[in-house]
């Protein structure tokens, strides 16, 4: 080890993390020891990548008859239904839901299927890394809340077993 030291940490030890920093593709890597703090990071490549989604026109409002509310869109009632259904079953994490083990195969699970405790319902992927989702009880797949290929929130409604 060099006697090189930069704020407490020696320069050996500086370029040894920042090979690291490079061999695993990270971009950030923080380090504290005692009272000496050391934080390397990398700019990854630009990537252009340019996205162009016209925004939806908002759905026209239904009339009512007079005297009579207006009903409420299906999306939000879906949404909220959802979401306070005794059978929900929430994303444990943030990630991109997959439906199939693999693109164009069958998937794990259709609505009306019955599945038991314990059945892969589908996957996310986060950071690289495939997690199944298991059925958190027996029953039957009354909703599927989510598309194959669908970014995913953390606790948000993934599907409906009764």
């Amino acid at each position: 080890m060099s006697d090189k030291k930069k704020g407490g940490f020696d320069v050996e030890t500086i370029r040894q993390l920042a090979e690291l920093l490079r061999e695993t593709e990270l971009t950030e890597i923080e380090l504290e020891i005692d009272d000496a703090r050391l934080r390397l990071a990398r700019e990854l490549p630009q990537q252009n990548i340019v996205a162009h989604v016209p925004a939806a026109p908002a759905p026209a409002p239904a009339l009512a008859p007079a005297g009579q509310p207006a009903p409420a869109p299906a999306a939000e009632e879906k949404s909220v239904e959802a979401a306070d259904h005794p059978g929900v079953v929430r994303a444990p994490m943030v990630g991109t839901a997959y439906r199939a083990p693999a693109p164009g195969a069958e998937p794990f699970v259709e609505v009306g299927q019955e599945v038991k405790e314990g059945q892969t319902l589908l996957i996310i992927e986060a950071m690289k890394t495939m997690n199944q989702i298991p059925a958190p009880r027996a029953g039957v797949v009354k909703a599927i809340l989510v598309e194959d290929g669908q970014p995913v929130e953390f606790d948000e409604p993934l599907m409906i077993i009764e």
